[in-house]
């Protein structure tokens, strides 16, 4: 944490600063970004175009679709109704229906220009046509390839393999080949745009291109309760793709008719049968009722009998009327058998025969006539003898003539009650025959009305097939509603890519910063230090920048290490107390190699540029660095009395004899001065030297007589000696370099500060990218400095 941001939490997400983590590398993102344009450029211009056909049908409801399902249904041979819109699209999307529309559109035989890097389909007008002379069932299961070369028109070349040497075959010739001989011919309307080019001819198995566009097409519902199929296809070739659709379609409702058409037959074969059986049926009732009615002698039964009862009516009147004319012609047989004298005879007595009625009146009146003439003469009288005989005569008539009526009247009464026997038997028999001829006659109606419907529905069954209708109606042919491919659609292309262009870097911007436990500035090393303060971050610098500062130097480093100065002097003035100036200031770091030297180095001359007093102590007596950085020919040693030459701490820890003025050395560096004091040579014990009683003798001296002792140390994490004389340093700036100290190598020093070995614990960032300086890159250092320019990398 920087010391003006101590108490501020870090833990909060900073949004600033991830959008900074991203723009930062604005340049990837920009090189990406043009890369993924060029690789789209490409990928569109070699990928082939797809186009949309679609078409659109109405499924008709078979309820109106005429008569033929009608009569399926009143003969009841249909049980579930109308088929479903869903089913009738998989009967659209039959494996069967795309076979059919392959065999006949020849989608199985693909003509192909070759290209340099793709190859295009020749559908609508090849140059060549290829004919089979195998069986089509061969054909239909085969696959091969095969290449010809267009050279005249009257001949071509013909390999199996594409790198092989073609043979020159005539135009008609038969090809042998694995699956037969083949024909090919040219087509003249388009083969000289061809001529001299190479073509492929491939067969692939009816059955695999079938499937290939059953997967392909989408048949869809207009709306969920829409009775209205969308079809949509997409292909390289625009009328290939309305050609199969409407190739589909037909296939479709011819199959559909077909199907209707086996139904219909069906039923009519149904019908021709159940009639055949029901005529010999009806014959059979017929006959029975014809021979019924033969012996029973009965025509009408209810009018025979309303004639026979009439009849018999009339018949028994007229039996009654015989009866008593047999009676009155008995009674008057018996009157005069019995009659022996001349009395007259009962005169009409009701007897319906004249001559009987005449001899009787006749009679009778030669009777009158006799008994009258009696009364004035005898029976001799000749008159009355005459009369006598007379009598006598027509007495013997009327005998003669009783006798017959009588014997006529009986045969009549005789006659007549063998009728009534008759008609009352017929009248009596009428009801059981009227059942009788009932229930024949209902069979005989039954069958007759089942024949008569079964001869209609064989009509209906006849016209139903002569007109069945389409399943489906053809609301839109297959059209391409738009001239331009559906697919690939350029603008979502370079959309994608570019889209993937950027997120490729941001991809690997994120990861990276996902696996990154480094430290890189500043601001990510707050995060870690919570409370222990920041001095400032030192950029990085090229093999070109100067590595030590000069005076009234503007440089991005320079800047950065008079904030680090101001900072550190806020410190000491800050930890000031009594019994020291608390101006020794240790530099160490976690492994070598993370800038503490040079840090030291810098910081020293930094704060040797404000005419301060300055001491730089080399204490890394293991890997002393002081030495590479004082070398130059703008470096020069002062001249000093009584000081032995490259003595060093080693050698002040060694020697008692030598005293502080000795290992001092007076520097000009830039027309800056200050006092250093070498490592020394390297001892062998340096751990053990360390622990000496004149190392506290020498912090004590050299803290007095300079204002700042800048104390170049060992690495904490590689050996101890900075541990032995930590209790010397009033501060301790520890060093982490940007992209190689790990954040769990911070918690080290603040775990020893914790634990009191050491104290006064602050960081510094070093080698921090340009853009990683400051909060974010937000803000830097480098007023003076010039900037690269954008397209510089």
């Amino acid at each position: 944490m920087s010391l003006d941001s101590q108490d501020k939490p870090t833990e909060n997400l900073d949004l600033k600063e991830i959008i900074s983590l991203y723009t930062k590398h604005w340049k990837w993102f920009v090189l990406s970004g043009f890369t993924a344009l060029a690789l789209a450029f490409i990928y569109l211009r070699y990928e082939i175009p797809e186009y949309r056909a679609e078409a659109k049908i109405q499924i008709v409801d078979e309820g109106s679709s005429g008569s033929s399902l009608g009569l399926f249904k009143d003969l009841d041979l249909l049980s579930n109704g109308n088929t479903e819109v869903l089913d009738e699209i998989e009967l659209i999307n039959s494996r069967s229906n795309f076979i059919e529309v392959v065999k006949t559109l020849g989608l199985n035989t693909k003509i192909m220009a070759l290209g340099n890097i793709i190859d295009t389909e020749l559908y609508t007008n090849p140059p060549v046509k290829v004919n089979f002379i195998a069986a089509d069932s061969i054909i239909n299961k085969s696959s091969f390839s095969f290449y010809l070369q267009l050279s005249s028109v009257t001949t071509f070349g013909y390999t199996e393999e594409e790198d092989m040497p073609v043979k020159v075959l005539a135009f008609g010739t038969n090809i042998p080949t694995p699956i037969g001989d083949i024909v090919v011919t040219p087509n003249m309307d388009n083969f000289d745009r061809f001529k001299e080019a190479k073509i492929k001819v491939v067969v692939h198995p009816v059955n695999l291109v079938a499937q290939s566009y059953r997967t392909r097409i989408k048949i869809d519902l207009l709306d969920q309760f829409s009775n209205i199929l969308n079809i949509t296809l997409e292909d390289p070739i625009k009328e290939k793709a309305v050609q199969i659709i409407d190739e589909l379609i037909r296939v479709y409702n011819k199959n559909a008719i077909e199907d209707k058409r086996i139904i219909a037959d069906r039923t009519s074969n149904f019908i021709e049968d159940r009639i055949a059986e029901i005529y010999t049926s009806l014959s059979s009732v017929d006959q029975t009722a014809q021979d019924f009615k033969t012996d029973r002698g009965v025509t009408d039964i209810a009018s025979e009998a309303n004639i026979n009862l009439n009849v018999g009516v009339a018949n028994q009147q007229e039996l009654a009327n015989m009866r008593t004319q047999l009676n009155i012609a008995a009674s008057m047989k018996d009157i005069v058998e019995q009659q022996d004298g001349f009395e007259v005879l009962p005169g009409n007595v009701g007897l319906t025969d004249p001559t009987i009625n005449s001899t009787t009146s006749k009679y009778n009146e030669l009777v009158l006539e006799r008994n009258r003439l009696l009364k004035s003469s005898n029976e001799k009288n000749p008159v009355i003898v005459n009369l006598d005989q007379q009598i006598r005569g027509l007495k013997r008539n009327m005998q003669s003539s009783l006798n017959s009526t009588v014997d006529n009247l009986g045969l009549q009464v005789n006659a007549l009650s063998g009728q009534q026997a008759i008609f009352n038997s017929k009248i009596y028999s009428a009801p059981k025959n009227e059942r009788a001829l009932r229930d024949i006659t209902r069979k005989q109606e039954t069958t007759e009305q089942l024949y008569l419907y079964l001869l209609q529905k064989r009509e209906e069954a006849q016209i139903a097939v002569a007109s069945t209708a389409p399943k489906s109606k053809v609301i839109d042919y297959a059209y391409n509603p738009s001239p331009f491919p559906i697919s690939p659609r350029r603008n979502v292309v370079y959309l994608a890519f570019l889209l993937l262009g950027g997120l490729i870097p941001f991809a690997l911007i994120y990861v990276s910063d996902l696996l990154d436990n480094k430290v890189h500035n500043m601001h990510s090393l707050e995060k870690v230090s919570k409370n222990i303060p920041i001095l400032g971050e030192l950029p990085r610098l090229s093999r070109k920048d100067q590595k030590l500062i000069i005076k009234e130097d503007r440089s991005v480093l320079a800047e950065s290490l008079r904030i680090i100065r101001t900072n550190l002097d806020y410190l000491i003035k800050t930890d000031r107390n009594e019994n020291g100036k608390n101006n020794v200031v240790f530099v160490t770091s976690s492994v070598p190699g993370e800038g503490k030297s040079f840090l030291s180095t810098n910081l020293a001359m930094t704060i040797a540029s404000t005419d301060k007093k300055v001491l730089l102590l080399g204490a890394d007596v293991r890997n002393p660095k002081l030495y590479s950085f004082f070398t130059g020919n703008e470096i020069n040693k002062m001249p000093s009395k009584n000081k032995k030459k490259d003595v060093g701490l080693t050698e002040y820890l060694y020697d008692s004899t030598l005293e502080v003025k000795d290992i001092i050395n007076p520097m000009l560096v830039f027309q800056d001065t200050m006092d250093v004091i070498y490592s020394g040579r390297i001892p062998p014990n340096p751990a053990e030297l360390l622990m000496s009683k004149r190392i506290k003798e020498l912090f004590e001296e050299i803290s007095e007589l300079y204002d700042y002792v800048i104390v170049d140390t060992a690495p904490l994490m590689v050996v101890t000696d900075t541990l032995l004389i930590s209790d010397y340093a009033n501060h301790l700036i520890y060093v982490t370099r940007a992209g190689l100290t790990e954040k769990k190598a911070v918690q080290f020093p603040m775990k020893l500060q914790q634990d009191g070995k050491i104290k006064g614990l602050s960081f510094i960032v070093n080698d921090v990218k340009v853009s990683n300086l400051g909060y974010g890159g937000k803000y830097g250092y480098g007023y003076g400095k010039s900037q690269k320019k954008w397209w510089k990398f």
